[in-house]
């Protein structure tokens, strides 16, 4: 019996503040922990977090090898200028992530929470202590990274009938 390889995705939950940044695997129906954190990119030079947030997924990518990317799709802000950094944000990561070869999705916030935390209402923290329990972790992740790990579950659980756009 052949095994099917193993698949890798780096789930990206994007802010300028805070970044969250994860590499989850499959190997057959396991699901793996690879690689998690939180990015505190601070509140300085807005133009220098982006540079820390395309460094830092770019690392990711060279470190960990995923084969695909997943990104929290955008939700509505109410602010302009709050709309505009995310939107920054998540094109630092994304193009980290282009220049690693890697095809990424955009996954809607509500999908994210169906697939990891059973309806589309789910509460950071029913994320957070899901993560854990699908992903059999006894620490406690912080709040960026259990979204950034639920992306990439969420992409695992559904990939390829997820309804998102490839990036």
């Amino acid at each position: 019996m052949t095994r099917s390889p193993a698949i890798r995705v780096i789930g990206i939950d994007p802010g300028s503040i805070k970044c969250g940044i994860a590499v989850v695997e499959r190997r057959g129906n396991q699901l793996i922990r690879v690689h998690s954190e939180t990015l505190n990119c601070g509140r300085g030079e807005f133009s220098v977090r982006l540079e820390r947030i395309y460094a830092q997924v770019h690392a990711v990518c060279v470190e960990h090898r995923p084969t695909a990317g997943a990104i929290e799709g955008l939700f509505h802000q109410r602010y302009a200028d709050a709309a505009m950094k995310l939107g920054h944000a998540r094109a630092a990561a994304i193009l980290a992530m282009r220049h690693n070869q890697l095809e990424v999705s955009e996954i809607a916030p509500t999908q994210v929470k169906k697939s990891v935390g059973a309806y589309g209402a789910a509460g950071k923290e029913q994320i957070r202590s899901m993560v854990k329990l699908l992903l059999s972790i006894q620490e406690s992740p912080g709040l960026d990274e259990s979204d950034a790990l639920a992306i990439s579950i969420a992409w695992h659980h559904h990939n390829p009938i997820l309804p998102r756009r490839v990036l």
